[in-house]
């Protein structure tokens, strides 16, 4: 595996791969910003399938994180990272630095409107403009022929498919920015880096969100009233030891409009979105219904 941290070496790392124009190599980028576990490990495997190279980028983004949120405290391991990448048989590793990424004098900035409202994009501004600008930047660098994204984060994949989309990218089309499915605990819990964060209490009562989403679901499903249902879940996960609930809503999977669950036609692509915090960790799941 070849780790670059300059975009002249990435540029040259990325044609080298590429080979000769009369056989011209895929490359397939997943984004991340490290502290790495199975989830990210499995979209380097499902990246393997479908393209003959695999670059990943390691990049702790400060644009998507807010004056309070977890900057300083966001977990690095780059040896740890690295080993793992390397195991897997990635070719190209992308960690630049702060200033090969965001130079001096930067000052552009991506906003998607539409799929950043609500949800996360209400209770973290600014969280998807960062999200936007750094992914947009790595596709341009890398150039890489499609991308995987964790369906944990679905409302960042919408964000990014709809920028891709809205600003012609180099990606050859946006069905080349493939999403893929949440790996999960044995009990459930959506694996992310911030499970780090719980002790051993918390993560015990972390596993009641899947299954509480599990059951709010199963209630939608069988015809209950979506309102008191979602009412419900948040009283399971604050009587579970959280202690918040940032939201609980049903909303259409593409365009992460808000809907009521009063109809059928509404649960056709309808998925259930959680974000909940337990300790000073804040989790998120998602869930179709």
């Amino acid at each position: 595996m070849q780790t670059v941290t300059t975009l002249p070496n990435l540029r040259q790392a990325v044609d080298e791969l590429r080979g000769s124009a009369l056989k011209r190599d895929t490359i397939a980028l997943v984004p991340t910003m490290g502290a790495l576990h199975e989830g990210h490990l499995t979209l380097v495997r499902e990246a393997a399938k479908r393209a003959d190279h695999v670059a990943v980028s390691i990049f702790v983004n400060p644009r998507q994180f807010g004056p309070n949120e977890d900057l300083d405290a966001y977990p690095r391991q780059m040896a740890e990272d690295s080993a793992k990448l390397e195991a897997e048989g990635v070719a190209l590793l992308w960690a630049p630095d702060m200033e090969a990424m965001y130079p001096a004098g930067y000052a552009t900035n991506i906003s998607v409107s539409g799929v950043s409202t609500g949800l996360c994009g209400a209770d973290r501004p600014g969280h998807f403009d960062g999200v936007a600008t750094v992914v947009c930047k790595l596709f341009n660098q890398v150039r890489p022929d499609m991308a995987l994204f964790g369906e944990k984060d679905w409302q960042q994949l919408a964000v990014i498919r709809r920028m891709s989309r809205d600003l012609d990218l180099t990606l050859p089309h946006v069905d080349a920015i493939y999403g893929v499915p949440i790996v999960r605990d044995p009990d459930g819990l959506a694996m992310s880096s911030r499970n780090a964060y719980l002790s051993p209490e918390h993560r015990a009562a972390a596993a009641t969100l899947p299954r509480a989403m599990d059951e709010a679901i199963a209630r939608i499903r069988d015809g209950q009233e979506a309102a008191p249902t979602l009412a419900m879940l948040e009283d399971q996960l604050l009587g579970a030891g959280f202690a918040s609930v940032d939201y609980a809503e049903l909303r259409d999977a593409d365009s992460i409009a808000l809907l009521d669950g009063e109809t059928s036609t509404d649960l056709d692509n309808a998925r259930l979105f959680v974000a909940a915090r337990i300790g000073g960790t804040r989790l998120i799941d998602n869930k179709p219904v």
